[in-house]
């Protein structure tokens, strides 16, 4: 009898929680329409907060002093001048991009277009930067990059402009790996035992982010069995004779990471600094010169006391201390993960290689930026669009949006978007060869000839420098400094530990490289700033009902 009324119990309140899912069925809070419900088409989406892409760690941001913990300016150069800024949170690489991640790229590149050479030749590092007149490092300038003894050290000779292409690939690849984990997308190279397959996958176009959200990436021997169902009643039928309706992935699913991307200089200084290891209730403890605490480059630690806690010079022809006993173990580059994390997490934020990071180089750029998440550099674009009427856009050889200057720093009205896409037809039709918009001296339209889609941009935030972009000859002629000078920061392996401070600041051409420059990504973090809440006071959020 006991048992009898247990199973009773038990199915009542199944059937109770089953009447209670229905008429609980969340709704709009504006207008009651229920969403997720085929026949209305609404949909709601399960709110998340991503985990950062492969390699990264969260950085929780907030108030700091840019610039502020240098303290001294040797050059006299006064370019980072001490103000309060604000970083939102982001991720960054725990350790720099090493030449196993760069072969990994160009494995890619070669399986991918193995008959397009530029491609493979341009994505190629500079190993010359190894050479000096009157040093022997011909060993480094062959085996540095690819023997597997230097697999884990970091990459070099590479440049700003290969930099900013290896983020790209690299969020195309990321994406492209969740969807085929997940089933949403084929991996044709995974049935090696399918030739029909293995050649499909030849013709298709390579994985791209924006064109995938963009629709522009499905088919036959792309989709997977676990699409996600597509609840719109208009939806068109699935080809294949499916009864149910299924779409691609979209920015609302959650699913996809965001893109990588270079660091801004603010938020390599802030990174790099890592002052939350010296924070208690919003109080600052203790300043800091380099990434860790102290005034000094010794550890103080009982186990490795006296040994230099970065890979540095610490003088002139003292790269890694006496024989028998050396200091930071490592004559040039060491290893991406040596020495200890700042209190981030973060690997090398001071030695081993300088760090590309995005921003253009003015000296006074701290009389000319904002106050939260610094920036100097934005070059805004569209994505062009090949047939306005279904939206999709232009895509060059590689599977990738063609980018235009962007129109407006405002949404244009459609009548206006039609006319400037009319306009950009007859323009790629008859590409010219003059700056429409003149010299803004009330001269005639300057002629340049450009290698960048964005030089001569009609549109660009920067005020000062507008003509820069196309006046690139004037590059170590007249003036170092124009709108190709990119910032990199963190001292290296063949500098002084004066540079190890995160405040300097240097620049170079973004065609240039260098034995003593690599690089890290970063990462845009969306939702809630706030990495560890726990155990620390809070306002309840209240939900919306159902």
């Amino acid at each position: 009898m006991k048992l009898l009324f247990t199973r009773t119990a038990f199915v009542m309140l199944g059937v109770a929680t089953l009447l209670s899912s229905c008429s609980n069925k969340q709704k709009s809070q504006k207008t009651g329409i229920p969403y997720n419900d085929r026949k209305f088409g609404y949909q709601k989406f399960r709110q998340t907060h991503p985990a950062p892409g492969p390699g990264l760690v969260a950085i929780e941001g907030g108030t700091f002093v840019l610039g502020g913990s240098a303290d001294q300016d040797v050059t006299y150069e006064y370019n980072n001048v001490r103000r309060r800024v604000t970083i939102p949170a982001f991720y960054m690489d725990e350790a720099e991009v090493s030449n196993q991640d760069w072969l990994d790229y160009l494995s890619w590149i070669r399986m991918t277009f193995p008959n397009d050479h530029e491609f493979y030749y341009n994505a190629l590092p500079d190993t010359l930067v190894w050479r000096r007149p009157l040093s022997y490092n011909e060993p480094y300038v062959n085996n540095y990059l690819r023997h597997p003894a230097f697999q884990d050290y970091p990459v070099v000779g590479v440049t700003w402009d290969q930099a900013k292409e290896y983020c790209q690939w690299r969020t195309d690849r990321t994406n492209e790996f969740i969807l085929q984990q997940q089933g949403i997308i084929l991996n044709p190279r995974a049935q090696k035992s399918n030739q029909a397959n293995a050649a499909n996958a030849q013709q298709i176009a390579p994985f791209n982010t924006d064109m995938y959200l963009n629709n522009q990436i499905r088919g036959a021997g792309i989709d997977g069995k676990r699409m996600p169902v597509d609840i719109n009643p208009s939806a068109a039928p699935t080809a294949g004779g499916s009864k149910k309706q299924v779409r691609t992935v979209r920015v609302e699913d959650g699913i996809l990471k965001p893109a990588y991307r270079l660091p801004t200089e603010a938020e390599w200084e802030y990174a790099a600094l890592s002052l939350n290891g010296n924070t208690q209730f919003e109080n600052i403890n203790d300043g800091k010169v380099y990434p860790w605490n102290g005034l000094g480059v010794r550890s103080p630690q009982k186990a490795t006391r006296g040994l230099i806690l970065a890979n540095f010079k610490r003088g002139n022809g003292d790269n890694a201390g006496v024989g028998g006993y050396l200091n930071d173990k490592a004559f040039i580059t060491a290893p991406v993960r040596s020495y200890q994390p700042n209190d981030f997490g973060l690997y090398n934020m001071a030695g081993n290689v300088n760090e590309w990071v995005e921003d253009t180089y003015r000296q006074m750029s701290f009389e000319d930026v904002d106050a939260f998440n610094p920036f100097r550099g934005n070059q805004f674009a569209d994505k062009r669009l090949a047939n306005a009427s279904t939206g999709q856009y232009a895509k060059d050889k590689y599977g990738r949006p063609i980018k235009d200057p962007a129109k407006a720093a405002r949404k244009m009205t459609y009548a206006e978007l039609i006319a400037s896409q009319r306009a950009d037809s007859l323009a790629n039709a008859a590409p010219s060869t003059t700056n429409g918009a003149g010299n803004g001296n009330g001269q005639a339209p300057v002629p340049f000839v450009t290698k960048d889609p964005l030089a001569g941009k009609p549109y660009n935030a920067d005020a000062r420098g507008f003509r820069d972009s196309v006046n690139t000859n004037l590059y170590g002629i007249t003036t170092l400094v124009n709108d190709r000078s990119k910032v990199y920061k963190g001292g290296s392996w063949n500098d002084l530990a004066y540079w190890l401070n995160p405040a300097t600041r240097r620049f170079m051409d973004q065609g240039e490289s260098s034995a003593e420059v690599g690089f890290r990504c970063a990462m845009d973090l969306v939702g809630a700033p706030e990495i560890s809440p726990g155990g620390k006071p809070h306002f309840s959020v209240k939900k919306a009902g159902k």
